[in-house]
């Protein structure tokens, strides 16, 4: 339990480091990337999408992400800050994890010894493989996509 909190804000702060060291405002492309998230086929309203950039022997910084929240149809639309859309052209990791991760909620008619209400926490329906140990790739085109959607399947 501890472990999994630990790997996802580690995750959280690594997008954030990588996000700050690396700008938008260089001479790099950029092309429209959206699509949809499902899980289980089914719209994910609760997903957080992240595309990192590949780097290569050439080009070992290729530059900063883009990332988005899925809407209440799954639906996301990439952006790199708030005043460029889009995604670096070429290839990308790509991360998916659930906004809710890491949430509690009281179980009802529980407490603890002491007679406070006890906390669970909620399973991220999210398999680590499509978020910290994601090896999913897109390529994102020059004149974009609309085609980013990814499926996925839940922890069983």
């Amino acid at each position: 339990y501890f472990g999994s909190i630990m790997k996802y804000y580690a995750f959280i702060v690594a997008l954030i480091v990588i996000q700050m060291n690396s700008g938008c405002s260089d001479s790099r492309r950029f092309a429209p990337v959206s699509g949809v998230v499902t899980l289980d086929g089914k719209p994910y309203a609760l997903g957080v999408v992240s595309f990192q950039p590949i780097g290569t022997k050439e080009d070992p910084n290729p530059g900063r992400g883009s990332s988005a929240f899925t809407d209440a149809n799954g639906k996301f639309s990439l952006k790199c800050d708030a005043t460029i859309d889009g995604a670096i052209v070429g290839k990308h990791l790509v991360r998916i994890m659930s906004r809710s991760e890491g949430a509690t909620s009281i179980a009802p008619g529980t407490s603890s010894p002491d007679g406070a209400p006890t906390a669970k926490k909620s399973a991220d329906p999210i398999p680590p493989e499509w978020n910290g140990e994601s090896k999913v790739e897109f390529e994102v085109p020059a004149g974009g996509s609309d085609k980013a959607n990814f499926d996925i399947k839940t922890i069983k």
